[in-house]
C-alpha cells in the first residue's frame, strides 16, 4: 500500500514550541545523529555564571548560557548569528518557514508566553499582565488581559483585532490560506472583546489543554486577514512589529537578513543595535569560526572540537603561575608550536575567540522500526529488537566524554530535564537475551540460539565500529568500488552475515605480553570451520588468545603514540593515534566475538520458512554523521547476539528522508525528533495510527514508523482536551507507556547541542528549551 506522509519543512530551533516550529525542525534532525565522537568535556570557556544552566544537582545539563546582567552588558554592537539559510518567508505559520524565520519572529513579534529551561511556559510580562482559564463549563473560556504599553510599530494597540484575524486564518476553514497546520486554531469557537479595554477573550468548541500554544508568534491583522497578504505580502516584509528589533533587510545571496532596534520598544531597551542573520552552511561554519565571521553559531563535532583545541593550546593557560612550573611546561609546548605552520597559529589564536557552549538539545535520537510489512509487522519481533538492544550502553557511547548525562532516554514525550518527565521504557522491558530469542521462536523465526554449547546473556561485541569497516567491510573501498547512485554506498552485511571464512591474521608484534581488559584464553581454542562462516570475512586469527593478545600490544603502542602527540602538541600525530587506537579496539572486539563462537554463545542467524532474518538498516552517509553510524554498527552487533542480520545501507542525506523514511523503504533507521512543550497536540501525529485513505494509500502524517494503535489515538485525544494538570500527566504516561509497547520507536539518547559564541557575547549560547531574551543579548562591557 502506497503511504503518503506529511513531510515536515526545513529545520527551526527557534523559541517557539508549537506545532508548526516543531515540525520545521524534522528534516534537519531525521538526518542528524549525535556528533561527539570525541570527549569535549571541560570545553566551556567563558568566564561568568551560566545561568543556573549546565549540569545542576541532578546532573541535567538543561543549558548553558553565560548570564550578565544589563549593566553588565554594552549598549550597541551588531551580533552575527549564523543560520542555515535566510529566512524564505517571514511568516512562520507557512510550510516554508525555517530557522531564520523563527529567529526574526522571536525578536520581532508578540510571544505571549515563553518557556523556561523546563520548558514550562510562563506569561510574558511584556505582552501579558494576565491570562488564565476563567470557565470550563459550559465551555472553556480563556481571557487574555494585555499589557497597555504593547502597541504595534504603527501605533496601534494589540488587540482582539489581531487575535480574531490569527484565528480566523488558522483555524482550516479557510483553503486559501497557505498554513502549515491548524492544530488548537481548530478548536476556538469565537473570539471577542473582554471586559477591559485590553482584554480578549476566547471562547472554545471544544476544550484544549495546550492553549497557551495559541497566539505565539502573534502577527499583526494586516498580515492575517487576507489570504494574499498571509501568502505573499509576509514574505520579505512586515507591516508592523512589536518586539525588541524590528526587520530592516531581508537578505539576499551572500547579504545577511538585518534586525534592528525597534525606537518604538515599550520594555527594556534592546542591548544590541542589530543583529545579523548570515546564511552559513553547517559545513562551512568551521571555516566562518576560524574567518571570525560570525558570533554565534551552532557547530557539528569538527569544529567544536578545533574550539576545544584551540583553547585548550593556548599559551595563556600559565598566566598567573608564578611558580615557574607551567612556564616550564609552556616552554616546551612552545617549541612543538613552533614547528607549527603559520595558517595553523592563525587558526588557534582565531578560534580562542570563542567559548563552546554545550548543554542537551530539546531533541531526541530514536531507533524507528518500520512495522508496515516485513518481519517488524510482527509485535513480538519488534520487541525482541528492543530487548536485545542495551540502551545504557548505546547512550554512554554516544554521550562519551561530552561532559553530558548520558542515560538513556526513557520517554518519546518529554525530555530528561523536562516539566513532567517519567522513564516509561519498562512497559517494553530493559535488555534481555533470553526474552529476546523466546519472542523470537514464538513469532515462528526458528533456529538460531548457541551454536554448540549452551549460554547466553553476555552481549555481543560492541566496539566493532568504523574501525572494523576501514579493515574489512568486504573489501569494496580497498577495491576502489565506487558508491551507488545518490551518493548511497553498497549495502553489506553487519558483523554476523554471510562471508567466507576469515584469513589468519599476522602474529603479534615481538614484545612482552602486556595485561588487558580482554580475558584472553590460556590455551589455545581453535573454532570449526562451520562456526567460522558465521563471522564476517575480516583479517581476523582462528585463535581468540592470539587475537586479544594481538589486541593488546597494539592497544599500547596507539596509546603510546597519543602520549608522545599529546606532549609534542601534534595534531596530526594525535588523529593518527586515534585512528590506531580505534583499530586496536575493533581488534580487541573481534577477540571476544571469536570467544563467544569457540564458547557456543554467539548465535546463527534466525530463520522462518526458509527465509533469514535480515532486516535493512538505513543510516546516512553524509559528513556530520559519523557519530550515528557507529550507533548503527552497535545495535547491528547486539542484535547479532540474538540471531538478527542487518543489511546495513548509507544513504547520502538528500535522499535519506524523501526516499527511505518518508517512502517506507527501510526496516531499521536512525533518526532524531525535537522535543515540545506541548506533547499533547505536538506529538500526536508522530505517534498516531496510520489510516488507509479513499484511493488505497496510507496516510501516515509524521508516523514514520507506521506502528500506532487505537488506544495511543484515543490518549492523546483525552490529553488534548484534558484541563487538570495532573489527570492530562496520567494520560500522557499511559501513551507513553502503550508507545514503548508497541515498539515501533526507541528513544536511545538526548541529543547534545553545541555553540560557538565569542567569548564576550553574554546572554546567549545554548539555550535548550529556553525562550531567548533578545532585548538582553550583547556583549560584555
Amino acid at each position: 500500500m502506497r503511504t503518503v506522509p506529511e513531510r515536515p519543512a526545513p529545520d527551526a530551533t527557534g523559541p517557539f514550541a508549537g506545532s508548526a516550529a516543531l515540525r520545521r525542525r524534522t528534516v534537519a534532525l531525521l538526518t542528524a545523529g549525535v556528533l561527539l565522537p570525541l570527549p569535549l568535556a571541560g570545553c566551556s570557556s567563558a568566564e561568568g555564571d551560566t545561568g543556573g544552566g549546565g549540569s545542576g544537582a541532578s546532573g541535567e545539563a538543561v543549558r548553558d548560557v553565560p548570564s550578565a546582567a544589563r549593566g553588565e552588558v554594552a549598549s550597541g554592537g551588531t551580533l552575527r548569528w549564523a543560520v542555515d539559510k535566510l529566512p524564505a518567508t517571514l511568516n512562520a505559520f507557512q510550510p516554508d518557514a525555517d530557522e531564520a524565520t523563527d529567529r526574526v519572529a522571536g525578536a520581532t513579534l508578540p510571544a505571549l508566553f515563553s518557556l523556561d529551561e523546563k520548558a514550562k511556559p510562563e506569561p510574558n510580562p511584556d505582552y501579558l499582565s494576565e491570562a488564565e482559564v476563567t470557565e470550563t463549563e459550559p465551555r472553556q473560556t480563556v481571557v487574555y488581559k494585555l499589557n497597555p504599553k504593547a502597541r504595534w510599530s504603527d501605533g496601534r494597540a494589540l488587540g482582539v483585532a489581531d487575535f480574531k484575524a490569527q484565528w480566523r486564518a488558522l483555524r482550516g476553514k479557510n483553503s486559501a490560506y497557505w498554513t502549515a497546520r491548524n492544530a488548537g486554531y481548530d478548536r476556538i469557537g469565537k473570539v471577542t472583546r473582554g471586559e477591559g479595554a485590553h482584554e480578549v477573550k476566547v471562547v472554545f468548541a471544544r476544550p484544549y489543554a495546550d492553549w497557551k500554544s495559541l497566539f505565539t508568534p502573534l502577527y499583526p491583522r494586516d498580515v492575517m486577514a487576507d489570504p494574499e497578504k498571509f501568502n505573499d505580502g509576509a514574505r520579505t516584509s512586515l507591516p508592523a512589529s512589536a518586539g525588541p528589533f524590528r526587520p530592516a533587510k531581508a537578505g539576499k545571496g551572500s547579504r545577511p537578513a538585518v534586525l534592528e532596534r525597534n525606537p518604538r520598544w515599550w520594555g527594556e531597551r534592546a542591548k544590541l543595535s542589530r543583529i545579523e542573520l548570515k546564511a552559513v552552511p553547517r559545513a562551512k561554519r568551521g571555516a566562518a569560526l576560524r574567518a571570525g565571521d560570525v558570533d554565534l553559531a551552532d557547530v557539528d563535532t569538527k569544529a567544536a572540537r578545533r574550539v576545544a583545541e584551540a583553547n585548550k593550546s593556548d599559551l595563556g593557560d600559565h598566566a598567573g603561575d608564578t611558580s615557574g612550573k607551567g612556564q616550564e611546561k609552556g616552554k616546551g609546548k612552545g617549541r612543538a608550536r613552533q614547528q607549527r605552520t603559520a595558517a595553523q597559529q592563525r587558526d588557534d589564536r582565531a578560534l580562542r575567540t570563542y567559548a563552546l557552549r554545550k548543554a542537551l538539545d530539546p531533541a531526541y535520537t530514536q531507533l524507528s522500526l518500520n512495522g508496515a510489512n516485513g518481519p517488524l509487522a510482527d509485535e513480538r519481533v519488534r520487541r525482541a529488537v528492543a530487548r536485545a538492544l542495551d540502551r545504557d550502553e548505546l547512550a554512554k557511547q554516544a554521550l562519551s566524554g561530552s561532559g553530558l548525562p548520558s542515560d538513556p532516554l526513557g520517554s518519546h514525550l518529554r525530555m530528561t530535564s523536562q516539566d513532567g518527565y517519567e522513564d516509561n521504557s519498562e512497559a517494553v522491558g530493559g535488555r534481555d537475551l533470553e526474552s529476546a530469542q523466546s519472542l523470537l521462536a514464538d513469532a515462528g523465526w526458528k533456529g538460531g540460539g548457541p551454536l554448540s554449547r549452551g549460554g547466553h546473556d553476555k552481549p555481543a561485541a560492541a566496539g566493532a565500529d568504523k574501525a572494523d569497516e576501514r579493515d574489512g567491510k568486504q573489501g569494496e573501498d580497498k577495491k576502489g568500488g565506487k558508491d551507488g547512485k545518490d551518493g548511497e554506498k553498497p549495502a553489506r552485511m553487519a558483523p554476523g552475515g554471510p562471508a567466507e571464512p576469515p584469513a589468519e591474521a599476522p602474529a603479534p608484534d615481538a614484545a612482552a605480553p602486556v595485561p588487558h581488559r580482554l580475558e584472553a584464553e590460556a590455551a589455545t581454542v581453535p573454532i570449526s570451520a562451520e562456526v567460522a562462516r558465521q563471522v564476517t570475512g575480516r583479517p581476523l586469527s582462528l585463535v581468540p588468545s592470539t587475537t586479544a593478545q594481538r589486541a593488546a600490544v597494539l592497544e599500547q603502542a596507539a596509546r603510546a603514540d597519543m602520549a608522545r602527540a599529546r606532549k609534542a602538541d601534534s595534531r596530526g600525530g594525535m588523529r593518527r593515534a586515534r585512528a590506531a587506537l580505534a583499530r586496536a579496539q575493533a581488534v580487541g572486539a573481534r577477540a571476544h566475538e571469536l570467544t563467544m563462537l569457540s564458547r557456543g554463545t554467539a548465535t546463527a542467524v534466525r530463520t522462518k520458512d526458509g527465509k533469514p532474518l535480515a532486516l535493512r538498516f538505513v543510516l546516512p552517509a553524509g559528513p556530520g554523521s559519523e557519530q550515528i553510524r557507529a550507533t548503527g554498527e552497535r545495535i547491528a552487533d547486539m542484535l547479532n547476539g540474538v540471531g538478527i542480520r542487518t543489511q546495513i545501507k548509507e544513504v547520502s542525506d538528500a535522499s535519506y528522508f524523501k526516499d527511505h523514511i518518508a517512502a517506507g523503504e527501510y526496516d531499521l533507521a536512525l533518526y532524531s525528533w525535537p522535543a515540545t512543550a506541548y506533547p499533547a497536540t505536538d506529538a500526536r501525529p508522530i505517534f498516531a495510527k496510520p489510516q488507509p485513505a479513499a484511493d488505497g494509500s496510507l496516510l501516515v502524517e509524521q508516523n514514520y514508523s507506521r506502528v500506532g494503535t487505537d488506544q495511543i489515538d484515543q490518549l492523546f485525544e483525552q490529553a488534548a482536551g484534558e484541563l487538570d494538570d495532573g489527570r492530562r500527566r496520567d494520560l500522557m504516561k499511559k501513551a507513553d507507556a502503550r508507545i514503548w509497547a508497541a515498539a515501533g520507536s526507541l528513544p536511545l539518547y538526548q541529543r547534545p547541542q553545541l555553540v560557538a559564541a565569542k567569548d564576550r557575547v553574554v546572554n546567549a549560547g545554548a539555550f535548550g528549551f529556553q525562550t531567548p531574551r533578545y532585548q538582553d543579548i550583547g556583549f560584555r562591557r
